[in-house]
């Protein structure tokens, strides 16, 4: 089950259609209602909501009250829960931040949101790049690009996600303009931050004709963009397969291909090492990852062939320090099924569902959706 947040701005580019050119700032909001302005955000989002309506079962909402969430996935009949954080009425861009905040404890998958470029530096202010997010365009301006082209397009790609096709994940700039220049005529727009946002996926790195990854080079790609990203003085444990050998192997080092092996500085420091070796080195280095590879054909990124990851060493290390390996191709040929982790503990495995990054490239990542052995 895949958790979605949900902030609307109830009130985003309510001053489009009184030619106000923009929303921001409560005086604009009380000059367009004054003008006979009708709120538009939510009815966009409830479009894009509906949408996923067929799926309801493999998504769980948090929401805002009101206006701010709560009232439109009850409207489209989507299970949610609605957190408790006091509104100002009308809404503010304080209420935008607080909610931002609070989504931030609540181990989400995805943050959805309805708004304009206001909003969204609102909410990159306080989430950066620390959550995937994806806007429901709403506003009068529409600059950045977090937003999907339209509200059912960005439920387009949930429903892929949540199907199991390649969904990219791209950095992506807030901009946002400054509306008493644009009043006057004048285009100011400013580079305020920048968001990770997932985008219907596609082959796109290492290819030939036809679009048929070479996997070679795929496998290199995502070598090189290991070592860039490698920090200093911080373990990483590289899991088996030809994947994860690969990294080894630009680095001109002779891991095990069926065993795990431990990296620290660019050096092998470790070699082929069981569960307990595994547990005396994280008591050693409070920095640390572990590199893993998808099973082909299967989809287990926990419990084939890698047993050593422990449910010791898993809750030790903690699902934010995996970092996840994979082909296109890999991925593509699971045909829409989730991966699988299979520790031995169903509770576990639960909390640890949801989706996941999967570097498939050079500075190329998708995201994709993570289940549990039934």
């Amino acid at each position: 089950m895949i958790r979605i947040g949900l902030i609307v701005n109830p009130l985003a580019g309510i001053g489009g259609a009184v030619g106000l050119k923009g929303s921001d700032g409560e005086a604009t909001v009380a000059q367009a209602l004054a003008l006979g302005a009708e709120k538009k955000a939510g009815l966009r989002t409830l479009q894009a909501l509906q949408l996923l309506k067929p799926l309801q079962a493999q998504c769980y909402f948090v929401s805002c009250p009101g206006e701010m969430g709560a009232d439109w996935l009850q409207q489209a009949g989507l299970s949610f829960e609605t957190l408790d954080v006091p509104l100002s009425q009308p809404t503010t861009a304080a209420d935008t931040l607080k909610a931002a905040e609070l989504m931030l404890l609540q181990s989400l998958d995805l943050l959805l949101f309805a708004g304009g470029d206001g909003t969204a530096r609102d909410i990159c202010s306080v989430v950066g790049e620390q959550l995937p997010v994806l806007g429901i365009p709403a506003g009068v301006k529409i600059h950045s690009g977090v937003y999907g082209i339209t509200p059912l397009a960005s439920a387009e790609v949930i429903l892929r996600l949540m199907q199991g096709e390649l969904v990219d994940m791209r950095e992506s700039e807030v901009r946002d303009l400054d509306e008493d220049a644009f009043r006057q005529g004048v285009v100011r727009a400013r580079h305020y931050g920048d968001m990770r946002v997932p985008q219907v996926g596609h082959f796109v790195q290492a290819v030939k004709q036809g679009g048929v990854e070479v996997e070679e080079l795929v496998l290199a790609d995502i070598a090189a963009t290991l070592q860039q990203e490698m920090a200093d003085d911080c373990l990483y444990l590289v899991g088996s397969g030809k994947t994860t050998q690969a990294l080894l192997q630009e680095m001109g080092l002779a891991g095990t291909l069926l065993g795990v092996d431990a990296l620290l500085n660019g050096e092998l420091i470790a070699t082929d090492i069981n569960e307990q070796q595994i547990l005396q080195l994280l008591d050693q280095y409070p920095q640390r990852k572990a590199i893993l590879s998808i099973m082909g054909g299967q989809g287990h990124i926990i419990g084939r062939g890698n047993q050593q990851f422990s449910l010791q060493v898993l809750q030790q290390l903690g699902r934010d320090n995996l970092i996840l390996v994979s082909t296109k191709t890999k991925i593509t040929a699971l045909g829409g099924r989730h991966l699988i982790i299979d520790s031995g503990d169903n509770e576990f495995d639960h909390r640890w569902a949801g989706t996941m990054e999967i570097l498939t490239g050079y500075q190329d990542r998708i995201l994709y959706p993570v289940g549990y052995a039934e």
